[in-house]
């Protein structure tokens, strides 16, 4: 998986209307929210396994995760629980996590409520893709905390730059602040 793929994951139909059906949002605004607030959560992620303070805590945290079955998204998402996500959340963002869910709600259209739980829901996901990813076949063996931190950095380096944004904005046309916080991953601003 790349960036790519787990983007297009992460914003599938499937997805957006699960996470939809759980938080009572329209798929819209889960799109939205998604599109705002996921190169934040990616960006948490990278730091959590470039910090020696939290990198064991996240190589823990991935390796639990990466146990989840997220075959049938449909399936994954209804049985989401909210407060482990909202800690996923705090853990990847940490201070910027209020921020990050009040400028995804003002771009989704959304109250900021919907947009903490929408992120919530999603984070679990997320931290189950990656995990997935840095587990199998070759990467296994990189399952420590500094093999982690250079998979997240080759997971987010080798980003096609056109396929991300177009799948993070649905092909429309989308706020600059999206492709600043997209090209901020990369430190590209």
């Amino acid at each position: 998986m790349d960036i790519n793929q787990l983007m297009n994951t992460m914003l599938s139909k499937d997805t957006v209307k699960g996470l939809g059906k759980l938080t009572g949002t329209s798929q819209k605004g889960v799109r939205g929210v998604l599109s705002s607030a996921l190169p934040s959560m990616l960006n948490g992620a990278k730091a959590q396994a470039d910090d020696t303070s939290t990198a064991a805590g996240f190589v823990k945290a991935l390796s639990d995760h990466a146990k989840d079955d997220t075959a049938d998204i449909s399936s994954f998402i209804s049985g989401i629980d909210l407060n482990d996500g909202g800690k996923i959340v705090s853990h990847l963002l940490g201070s910027a996590a209020k921020e990050t869910a009040r400028t995804a709600a003002e771009e989704a259209g959304v109250k900021e409520t919907k947009a903490n739980n929408i992120l919530s829901a999603a984070a679990p996901l997320m931290m189950s893709l990656i995990g997935q990813q840095v587990s199998s076949g070759s990467n296994a063996s990189s399952n420590n905390s500094s093999g982690i931190s250079s998979l997240m950095g080759s997971l987010l380096s080798n980003a096609d730059m056109t396929s991300l944004i177009t799948s993070a904005i649905g092909g429309s046309s989308g706020s600059g602040g999206l492709l600043s916080s997209i090209l901020g991953i990369f430190g590209k601003k």
